[in-house]
C-alpha cells in the first residue's frame, strides 16, 4: 500500500511508503522524475515527490516544496516531536542501495547532489491542509516501471530518428548550397565566353 497525497499544483504527485518494507519497492520502483526526501539524521518516512516532465529539481515550486517538508517532518517519531528538523532531498537516481544495507536505509551516489534544507518547523496550516488528502492506493509498482521504461525506449527511437531526419536534412541543405555556389562562380562574366570569341577559338584551332 501507498499513501498518497494530492498536491495544490495537480501537476504534482506526492507520495510514500506506509514503513521500511514498503519503502524498499519504493526504492526499487522509482522513476527517472521522483525526488526522494527524508529527514536527516533521524529516522522518517521516504516521501517522494513524482515531477512532471521536463521538469528538474531546481525548478519545485515553493508550496510544493513545503508540502513535501511538512509531510517528511511529521512522518517521523522523533522529527515531530523536535521543534525544527534539517531534511534533505536528492533525485531517486542518486539513492544508492547496498546488499549490507538494512531494510528501508539508503546511502548515496553523489553527495553534491543532495539538497538541504535546514530547521524546518511544523507549520500547521500546510501540513492540515495536504494531510486531508491523504488516501491509500495499490499501484502495481514493478507495471508502472516497466510502462516507464518502455515510454523511455520510445522516446529514444523517436529523438533519435528525429536527429537522423534533422542531420539528413543538414547534408542535403550543404550540398545545395554548394551547387549553387559552383553554379554561381561558373556563371560569373570572367568565366564566360562570348559566341563570337567561341567561333574565333574554333578558327584559330583549324588555322
Amino acid at each position: 500500500m501507498v499513501l498518497f497525497f494530492t498536491s495544490k499544483d495537480p501537476r504534482y504527485t506526492i507520495y510514500m511508503g506506509k514503513d521500511k518494507f514498503e519503502n524498499e519497492d519504493l526504492i526499487k520502483y522509482g522513476l527517472p522524475e521522483d525526488i526522494w526526501f527524508h529527514v536527516d539524521n533521524m529516522s522518517s518516512a521516504h516521501v517522494y515527490l513524482r515531477l512532471p516532465k521536463g521538469e528538474s529539481i531546481e525548478s519545485i515550486p515553493e508550496s510544493v516544496l513545503e508540502e513535501c517538508l511538512q509531510i517528511v517532518k511529521h512522518n517521523s517519531i522523533q522529527g515531530s516531536k523536535t521543534a525544527n528538523v534539517n531534511i534533505v532531498y536528492t533525485p531517486w537516481s542518486n539513492l544508492k542501495k547496498t546488499g549490507d544495507m538494512d531494510v528501508g536505509q539508503v546511502g548515496f551516489h553523489r553527495q553534491k547532489d543532495v539538497k538541504l534544507v535546514k530547521a524546518i518547523k511544523k507549520d500547521a496550516e500546510v501540513l492540515n491542509a495536504i494531510n486531508k488528502t491523504k488516501r491509500e492506493e495499490f499501484p502495481d509498482l514493478a507495471a508502472e516501471k516497466d510502462s516507464r521504461n518502455l515510454e523511455q525506449i520510445n522516446d529514444n527511437k523517436a529523438t533519435i530518428i528525429e536527429r537522423r531526419k534533422k542531420e539528413k536534412h543538414e547534408k542535403e541543405e550543404h550540398i545545395r548550397q554548394k551547387e549553387l555556389r559552383e553554379y554561381a562562380a561558373l556563371m560569373k562574366p570572367s568565366k564566360m565566353k562570348s559566341n563570337q570569341e567561341s567561333n574565333e577559338d574554333l578558327e584559330e584551332d583549324f588555322m
